[in-house]
């Protein structure tokens, strides 16, 4: 992020949209036990919070810059996008 003013509007969401988690769950199973694409998902967020957080201790230069943007990309989209779509998808398939 360039800015300064960019860089605290992206922290402050990036807290603020756990507090989402709860409007943004679609799927009617509560337990992760029988929710395979979540428990998938689950791990990348793992995966990528682990990233975020090793590429918050590098210098800024180009190939860390690119990982940072597509990590906070991802990050956001996760709980945005892809985990309320895994929970419709899983809906349909408990349907089955």
């Amino acid at each position: 992020i360039p800015n300064k003013l960019g860089g605290v509007i992206a922290l402050l969401m990036s807290i603020l949209i756990l507090m989402l988690i709860p409007m943004l769950h679609t799927s009617k199973q509560r337990s992760m036990m029988f929710r395979p694409l979540t428990q998938i998902m689950f791990w990348i967020l793992v995966a990528n919070t682990m990233i975020l957080t090793w590429i918050g201790g590098q210098p800024v230069e180009p190939p860390f810059i690119e990982i940072g943007q597509v990590s906070s990309i991802l990050y956001f989209s996760l709980f945005i996008i892809i985990i309320p779509t895994m929970g419709i998808l899983e809906n349909k398939m408990m349907k089955w």
